[in-house]
């Protein structure tokens, strides 16, 4: 687990695009999905780019995490969304069991 807090860490400090993650979460235009990966809320060109951008990471780590501890990466990326929406602020969007975007 303490593999996933380092993941976490390095999956939400991305810094090199025109909106931040952090921005895009206060905003409205991204949320935590279910399966560890980032969601478009509100689709914009340049959320799309982050969103595609921050997955593609997320999804590389995960496959690293799993191999070293002989889990899937589904596995991975359920227990790091599990742990993504619980750490999601107060007023942010994350997706519910049905897979629709609510507030938290």
């Amino acid at each position: 687990m303490k593999k996933l807090l380092v993941l976490f860490t390095l999956v939400f400090s991305f810094s090199s695009f025109a909106i931040e993650l952090p921005d895009a979460k206060e905003q409205g235009l991204v949320g935590e999905q279910r399966n560890g990966l980032l969601g478009v809320v509100e689709s914009s060109p340049e959320v799309e780019t982050l969103v595609k951008a921050i997955n593609e990471a997320r999804l590389v780590k995960y496959t690293q995490i799993a191999k070293k501890n002989e889990l899937t990466v589904d596995q991975v990326s359920v227990l790091v969304g599990e742990k993504a929406i619980k750490k999601s602020l107060a007023g942010q969007y994350i997706q519910n069991a049905s897979g629709q975007w609510v507030v938290k």
